[in-house]
């Protein structure tokens, strides 16, 4: 695919098993089923103020003075109470809270322990309201015309994966993250620590189908790429560049047969030790990086 600027009508480039295979095991497991997409039933009054009322929580430094940065509406933030020497890089903080009329709370250690996910708070944990979603039109909308990637996790669970995952997306320029809505990681604490912050920067969509936002995908230029281990082509051969809709499996079952059927190719990464694989963000962050590579520098896969 020369430099797989976007989709050809009737033009088929799959490497290794390709359409049609067997279930696929990215890199980290084996088939799981797509969500089916129901229609969402209707919220009653109560249900509306519980979503209008209901809060999210960010915690640690970073994450919090990425917060800051972009503007985020904090309806309140807690704080580590003072113990011993004065923490000046957290009264900083403090300072730039109350700068933006956020209210402060002192609270003891804890506490923040208590609403931690990861025991990472650094001493603050600041209240948010829930994370606005993206739709899909808003990632391809992101993607302009020419090459762009979206990273599409099919059941990733774990929050730490998943922030992680936002992150080198963010930082590789991708135009977006599609997660499923139902049993998946959503944005929460433990993806704003992870993500340093990227959650705020990047468009994340959640569906009720990957398998159906895949054609979606496909049908504005992307071509679909399976990351499994399982594939014939590595990673250096395949078709990375250009506009790709990267898909990568969740920590147990891996990519589902529905969404693997709805790939163009697959593709895999090159191992010579005897751990099983790297997990789900490891593996994201390599990957991301060669389409990056290949797009900086209009690099072909390797012959």
């Amino acid at each position: 695919m020369a430099k797989n600027q976007s989709r050809t009508p009737g033009r088929d480039v799959r490497g290794g098993k390709g359409k049609g295979a067997r279930p696929v095991r990215p890199a980290l497991g084996k088939g799981k089923r797509a969500e089916k997409n129901r229609p969402p039933a209707p919220r009653s009054g109560a249900q509306r103020r519980e979503q209008r009322d209901r809060t999210d929580l960010i915690e640690g430094r970073r994450a919090v003075e990425e917060a800051l940065a972009c503007g985020m509406p904090l309806r309140s933030a807690l704080v580590q109470e003072r113990s011993g020497e004065r923490d000046q890089a957290l009264e900083r903080i403090v300072a730039r809270l109350e700068d933006a009329d956020v209210p402060v709370e002192r609270v003891p250690r804890a506490r923040l322990d208590a609403l931690s996910s990861h025991g990472a708070h650094q001493g603050v944990v600041v209240r948010t309201r829930p994370f606005a979603y993206a739709e899909l039109a808003d990632v391809i909308a992101a993607a302009g015309e020419g090459p762009a990637l979206v990273v599409v996790l099919d059941h990733v669970t774990d929050q730490g994966n998943f922030g992680a995952i936002v992150r080198t997306a963010e930082v590789v320029g991708a135009a977006g993250v599609v997660v499923a809505k139902a049993r998946a990681a959503s944005v929460g604490v433990g993806a704003y620590k992870t993500s340093a912050g990227a959650v705020m920067h990047l468009p994340i969509a959640q569906v009720p189908n990957l398998a159906r936002a895949l054609d979606e995908l496909k049908a504005a230029g992307f071509w679909a790429c399976a990351a499994t281990e399982h594939a014939e082509q590595d990673v250096w051969h395949a078709p990375l560049g250009g506009r790709l809709a990267l898909v990568m499996g969740s920590e147990g079952e891996g990519i589902s047969r529905l969404v693997a059927e709805k790939c163009d190719f697959a593709c895999r990464l090159p191992q010579r030790g005897r751990v099983e694989s790297l997990n789900v963000a490891q593996a994201t962050t390599v990957l991301c990086y060669e389409w990056l590579r290949r797009v900086e520098t209009g690099g072909e896969a390797d012959a």
